[in-house]
């Protein structure tokens, strides 16, 4: 590592990095929202996709205030959290994706097959009291990624900048 690199390293403390952690969570979902209001509805897995910013910007706040007060143990519990919050987030994402492509099945209730009808009445009740936005069926792909893959890659990314803040805390 360079000299330059050190010192950068070194100019990076806590609480920055607790700052980016709650800037990119509160980026993300921010960006969800846009596309909602765009027109772009999530699923029902992309809205417990956003379950765990919500907690990490809540995780977030608590650890910019440890990092305020320079807690060591405590801190690195908080960045630690926020770690594994986030490679869970990751995960979900991923999952998410993989139901995209096809990899694997979805849960049920937003994936797979319609009920067929029995009646054409029937079909008319359900095409007026049923709209589920499927969790198969990608909205949009940017760069080639859906949305449930980039949550992956940017909750990868959060949990890489809690990791380094967990290692900056010690």
């Amino acid at each position: 590592m360079s000299m330059e690199a050190v010192a950068l390293d070194r100019r990076i403390t806590p609480l920055i990095l607790a700052f980016v952690v709650v800037g990119l969570a509160v980026a993300t979902i921010g960006g969800a929202f846009a596309f909602q209001a765009a027109g772009i509805l999530p699923c029902e897995l992309c809205l417990k996709e956003r379950l765990p910013y919500y907690a990490g910007m809540v995780l977030g706040a608590l650890t910019i205030l440890v990092a305020w007060r320079r807690r060591g143990a405590v801190l690195v519990a908080c960045f630690a959290l926020l770690a594994l919050l986030f490679l869970g987030s990751a995960g979900f994402g991923a999952y998410h994706a993989g139901v995209e492509w096809g990899f694997w099945a979805g849960p049920s209730d937003c994936t797979g097959t319609l009920d067929r009808a029995g009646s054409m009445g029937d079909f008319m009740k359900q095409l007026q009291t049923v709209h589920v936005v499927r969790c198969d069926a990608v909205a949009i792909r940017i760069l080639g990624l859906s949305l449930a893959g980039w949550n992956a890659v940017v909750s990868l990314m959060i949990a890489g900048v809690a990791i380094w803040g967990m290692r900056r805390a010690v």
